[in-house]
């Protein structure tokens, strides 16, 4: 495994931390997922959910092929043995705030102060720095509608809606992995560790940086108009006669214009005088809208499908979770993981997105159950028997 031998101590609950330490252990790490008495909140959350099917598989992807530990930091007894974990650990990942670290001695100058070498990584909704720093942020509020990433989604004029969880997590994910590891790097030359810090919201202007880059630039961006009146006509979701949706991306601005028209069915579009060039297919984009959807309702998607095979256009069909889990491309790229359910069998789950030909994992551990492995990771870091009941005593760790 490429990481193995990398020790991480993950104090992070919900998504995107779980989730950053969930790839880090998915590629080999030893990762030790730290909770408090009662549990990640996202144990319970779906709670209803899991007892449904008999597993919580939005828990699970975050946290399979960790060892579970419960500890109070409330107590001294359970912040000195967290900070006994990240004296030995190479890196240390909190979404906590940091308020919170600070007081209970567990932020990062006194934990990289015990060990020089440590990567103190920080997942926030809004950053370390500035006057609202201090606030929650959750997926749907720093990510999505603070970003602008919700008003560049929906058309104008359209109302606001919400998306189901985890996409700014794990984006946010994603790129605490990417600062981990680049600090890791930088460690292999000076021999020190380093903070890291990342926030739903610098991830959610990054995912739509390249409309903000225009915005930056020129004081203004497009916004997102109704299918029917498109921008670019070619550009567009298209549906079969059996009501099937796909997607046409051309490429630049009229690229396989002619090709695309064939393709619908619509080749006498290409001499129609209204769309006889790019400023003319532009200005009358909402007709020419209309006409590809007339040829497009007339065929079965099938022969759409081959069609466009066959102009070597660039499109992808609009697919349900249902047709996701079982399209035979999704598989091959590797999109999926086969993970232990604890009971002799597997099941499927998504795959951390990349892969390592020749060191792919096929099959990974399940997720920890709660302090499932307390008493192991303590005695690990040097306490004896009657320490360990003394802290199961207190309260210090469950």
């Amino acid at each position: 495994m490429l990481l193995q031998g990398l020790k991480v101590v993950d104090f992070s609950a919900y998504i995107a931390g779980p989730g950053a330490a969930g790839i880090l252990a998915d590629w080999g790490a030893s990762v030790i997922k730290v909770e408090r008495p009662g549990g990640d909140n996202m144990r319970h959350i779906f709670q209803d959910l899991a007892n449904d099917l008999g597993s919580n598989p939005t828990f699970d992807l975050d946290n399979r092929g960790k060892r579970g530990v419960v500890l109070d930091i409330s107590k001294p007894a359970g912040r000195d043995a967290l900070a006994k974990l990240a004296a030995e650990a190479d890196v240390f990942l909190t979404n906590v705030r940091p308020v919170s670290l600070k007081k209970n001695g567990l932020d990062d100058e006194t934990l990289r102060k015990a060990n020089p070498r440590l990567i103190y990584a920080v997942i926030t909704g809004y950053g370390l720095e500035g006057p609202e720093a201090h606030l929650p942020g959750f997926d749907v509020t720093a990510f999505w509608a603070r970003s602008g990433i919700g008003y560049m989604t929906a058309p104008k004029g359209a109302e606001p809606f919400l998306r189901t969880s985890g996409v700014g997590d794990h984006t946010t994910s994603l790129a605490t992995v990417s600062a981990i590891l680049a600090a890791l790097y930088e460690r292999e030359r000076t021999g020190v560790g380093r903070l890291v810090q990342t926030s739903l919201l610098a991830s959610g202007v990054y995912l739509m940086g390249s409309d903000m880059a225009v915005q930056l630039k020129f004081g203004r961006v497009a916004s997102v108009r109704p299918r029917a009146n498109p921008i670019n006509a070619l550009s567009n979701y298209f549906q079969s006669s059996e009501g099937r949706w796909f997607v046409h991306n051309p490429r630049g601005s009229g690229g396989g214009w002619e090709k695309f028209c064939e393709a619908a069915g619509r080749a006498d579009l290409i001499t129609d005088e209204r769309f006889a060039t790019g400023k003319a297919r532009r200005q009358n984009a909402a007709q020419l809208s209309a006409e590809l959807d007339a040829g497009f309702a007339a065929l079965p998607f099938d022969e759409i499908a081959r069609r466009l095979d066959a102009a070597d256009l660039v499109w992808a069909p609009l697919q349900t979770p249902g047709e996701v889990a079982e399209d035979p491309q999704v598989a091959a790229a590797g999109a999926f993981v086969e993970v232990e359910d604890g009971q002799g069998g597997a099941y499927r789950s998504p795959a951390a997105p990349a892969r390592f030909p020749g060191a792919d994992a096929t099959r990974l551990p399940r997720a920890p159950r709660l302090g499932e492995h307390t008493r192991e990771v303590l005695a690990e870091i040097g306490y004896d028997d009657a320490q360990i009941e003394a802290m199961f005593a207190d309260g210090a760790a469950a």
